[in-house]
């Protein structure tokens, strides 16, 4: 249909879903979801109980490993390097690099789980090609902290929806919080006596952050004014019905790129990541250690937070020497 946003569309969607819990239409019957292999269920469970990675990477291995099994064949105790080869090289003709990268780390694991189980033979593992990617080759996309604070100065607080979303930006611009952390924020990790909020990160790591006055107040805000009085302890919501909490980083990623939109600047970026960039890079400038960046950001490499000292200029023209030949 021309002219309706995929926005409306899902809209549309959600009312109908919503009007046959009702019983108001006839409910359209779901289409059947695909049985997962034995063995990838297994290696679910295992990757829950034992790797302690998160339910949505859970998913996204398991989804990956089941798009592979067709070419793979169904014996494992037949696979061979060449065909393990094979099947990723035909993969990046299909795909994007990046996508493939995540693909060769589910198949890996999945790999080392079928060996322990004893189904396949030891070190396929090492067959998976090497999907080349240089670390810290880019630049961290960010802005700068007046345009933050234009994006942040865009949300509308007569409106629930402006209230929840300046809640939204600030924590991500103050505390560098990645999308899903705003997703999995519960009540009951917020300490207003100690002014600190609990973020459970990668690998399920508890940290126990400083709450920003301003983040802080925000946060009240939308919690007093514009949350749902709804039973679950997850703080955010949608503001449209159906009443449900904020699924999916693509919620959080476009309450940033509606500011962006509003505020009219110019981004290298629409997603969560440009505010945690831009939080990262402004705390460097303004004297932070790039211990203290790793410590807020919650990095697991000192390699990861040193991405960042490319972008301070100031540091960098301190150790930066005469080019050969200058006056």
């Amino acid at each position: 249909m021309k002219g309706v946003s995929k926005k409306y569309v899902r809209r549309v969607r959600r009312f109908v879903e919503f009007l046959g819990e009702r019983g108001i239409v006839q409910r359209k019957p779901k289409l059947a979801i695909p049985t997962l292999d034995r063995w990838v269920v297994e290696f679910q469970d295992w990757l829950r109980q034992h790797r302690g990675v998160t339910e949505l990477t859970i998913d996204r291995h398991g989804r990956m490993v089941m798009r592979l099994l067709p070419a793979l064949g169904s014996k494992p105790r037949s696979w061979n390097a060449q065909l393990i080869r094979d099947v990723i090289i035909a993969e990046t003709k299909r795909v994007s690099l990046a996508y493939v990268k995540t693909m060769t780390m589910a198949l890996r694991g999945y790999l080392r789980f079928l060996t322990a189980r004893g189904v396949c033979r030891a070190g396929l593992d090492h067959a998976v090609p090497i999907i080349p990617q240089w670390r810290l080759s880019s630049l961290p996309r960010y802005i700068s902290s007046s345009d933050v604070e234009t994006l942040i100065a865009t949300c509308d607080q007569t409106t629930a929806t402006g209230v929840r979303d300046r809640a939204i930006l600030l924590l991500l611009a103050r505390l560098g919080l990645r999308a899903g952390d705003i997703l999995s924020l519960r009540l009951t990790d917020i300490d207003w006596q100690q002014a600190t909020l609990s973020v459970r990160g990668k690998g399920r790591r508890e940290t126990r952050l400083p709450l920003p006055q301003d983040a802080g107040d925000a946060l009240l805000a939308y919690l007093d004014q514009a949350r749902p009085h709804v039973a679950d302890v997850r703080i955010f919501f949608m503001s449209n019905a159906p009443i449900r909490p904020l699924t999916g980083s693509s919620a959080v990623s476009d309450v940033v790129r509606g500011a962006i939109r509003k505020a009219g600047i110019p981004a290298p970026s629409n997603g969560a990541n440009l505010l945690r960039h831009s939080a990262a890079t402004a705390m460097l400038r303004g004297g932070a250690t790039l211990d203290t960046v790793g410590a807020v950001l919650r990095h697991r490499s000192p390699d990861m937070t040193a991405h960042y000292a490319k972008v301070d200029v100031t540091m960098l023209l301190q150790i930066a020497q005469p080019w050969p030949g200058d006056a």
